[in-house]
């Protein structure tokens, strides 16, 4: 079977039923850019060729398990399950702006274990395909289709850490970014990482026109290395060397959850102030979402205003966010692995 992203193996079923080009071109323009599905690509096809390119293109590499959708704020979120019978789980975001993003996995579990996500208590089971990846786009776009509107933006801010899948991040950001495929704007796509210097450094090079957002969230080396074991193996020090690099490209996300006695006092801000002083960055304050187990806290709405008032005051463009999908555990931090045994 050919996947839908082979060239090579979409050329051979072109040429083997005589297909001329731009009808091709027909049916990729259905699929990716449309989000009309797999019949309506098909119909883009001589009638002859229809068949054979259903039966050997695989179309869909993940099943759509379950759909929660919230009732405080449009968020979905919506649970694959992939052939060898693992989980993950993907959000639809329609925030009152109309511009609709979709966070997206690129592993089942993680292998960062940080101490204010649910994701990390799962562990690391692999890496998704580029596929796999890819699939989440494809199908959480025929949904949307369904509602008039289109995904404007994609975040790999989902399950895992996507510069641990560096492989497969790069081919899917690759056709996400092509021109016959989805072709999406590099500003419209970000990918977020904990912060792994010599993958930063890779991503950046390789994707200059990709967002980059880093989960920083303390700029004190000790209270970070508490909140993200990947911490104690690459220190602040080495981070910012590579944060400065990346920003030559543009400005730079910087992720901060503010947690409640832990990193949110006005000696957290002025730290953070002095850390990112000089480097281009947009910092996003994010609250923080409980889930069991965990007995952190995040940090009251008012103290969060004020913390991101001084860092306004210091320069800096902030943004304080407001979580969306945290009634049905698919805001930030939430999501998980919650069945086995399937």
């Amino acid at each position: 079977m050919a996947s839908l992203y082979d060239t090579a193996g979409i050329e051979e079923l072109r040429s083997r039923n005589a297909v001329q080009p731009h009808r091709i071109k027909l049916f990729r323009t259905a699929l990716f850019k449309k989000a009309l599905g797999w019949g309506a690509a098909l119909d883009t096809l001589p009638e002859t060729a229809r068949l054979d390119f259903s039966n050997h293109i695989e179309f869909q590499s993940l099943e759509l398990l379950e759909r929660h959708d919230s009732k405080t704020d449009g968020a979905s979120k919506l649970i694959f399950k992939t052939p060898d019978q693992h989980l993950i789980e993907s959000v639809i975001l329609r925030p009152k702006t109309g511009r609709i993003s979709l966070c997206i996995s690129s592993q089942v579990g993680c292998a960062c274990y940080c101490s204010f996500c649910a994701t990390g208590m799962m562990g690391f089971t692999r890496n998704l395909t580029c596929d796999e990846i890819l699939d989440q786009v494809l199908q959480a776009s025929q949904i949307v289709k369904e509602e008039g509107r289109s995904i404007r933006n994609i975040v790999f801010m989902g399950m895992g850490e996507p510069l641990l899948n560096m492989e497969h991040l790069f081919s899917a950001l690759a056709i996400l970014c092509g021109p016959s495929f989805f072709n999406y704007a590099g500003s419209r796509l970000m990918v977020s990482t904990v912060g792994i210097p010599h993958a930063m450094a890779r991503f950046s090079e390789q994707f200059p026109a990709v967002q980059l957002a880093l989960s920083l969230h303390s700029a004190r080396q000790a209270v970070r290395e508490k909140l993200m074991p990947q911490a104690r193996k690459y220190t602040l020090d080495v981070l910012r060397e590579t944060l400065v690099e990346a920003s030559r490209n543009g400005k730079v996300m910087i992720e901060y959850l503010l947690l409640a006695g832990v990193n949110d006092s006005v000696e957290d801000s002025q730290v953070l102030t002095d850390y990112l002083r000089d480097i281009p960055v947009h910092i996003n304050l994010i609250p923080f979402n409980e889930y069991s187990g965990c007995n952190l806290h995040g940090t009251p709405l008012a103290e969060r205003k004020a913390f991101a008032d001084r860092l306004k005051a210091a320069g800096f463009n902030t943004t304080l966010r407001y979580s969306l999908g945290s009634d049905i555990a698919a805001a930030c931090g939430q999501l998980v692995q919650h069945k086995n045994g399937l």
